[in-house]
């Protein structure tokens, strides 16, 4: 099992790893779907490690996390495809790190969870899930000083070869 990487300082201390999440807006039509991760699977160097749908009566919303963010964003502008990012906490949990031992740690702290979800892609077999936070750097902070294993981008699978 590979060590977690040093966590970068800033000027206000630590800054966690997180890994940037793609919002993607479709029309809410029979194939959208299928079209937007077609364009995925397209290009072997990027995969959606994560994904969640929102719909509504007009319009789908598309969270996905890929796990090269700099390719799925020239994807999804060259296709012309709109969409908003935002940067996540990608958090580790097992039976020593719960979700809700997770949930507590936040609140303890007057944090609020404003969506999470989990993704379907992990490396080394543990449920990782996506969280965003009031404030990314502050939970970051109190999860890995309650021992949780914070992933950034460079931890998300890769690739899967075979197959």
């Amino acid at each position: 099992m590979s060590q977690a990487p040093i966590p970068l300082e800033t000027e206000h201390g630590y800054a966690p790893p997180s890994v940037r999440q793609f919002s993607v807006f479709l029309d809410n039509k029979v194939g959208k779907l299928y079209e937007l991760l077609e364009v995925f699977e397209e290009h072997p160097q990027v995969q959606v490690c994560s994904l969640s749908v929102m719909d509504a009566s007009d319009h789908a919303v598309i969270r996905i996390i890929p796990n090269n963010s700099r390719l799925a964003r020239d994807l999804l502008r060259d296709r012309g495809l709109p969409f908003a990012e935002m940067d996540l906490l990608i958090v580790e949990v097992d039976s020593a790190h719960s979700l809700t031992r997770l949930c507590l740690y936040l609140l303890g702290a007057e944090l609020s969870i404003h969506f999470a979800y989990p993704l379907m892609l992990t490396r080394g077999g543990c449920p990782m899930i996506a969280l965003a936070v009031d404030d990314q750097m502050l939970a970051g902070q109190i999860l890995r000083s309650k021992q949780f294993r914070l992933l950034g981008e460079a931890d998300l699978p890769g690739p899967c070869m075979g197959g």
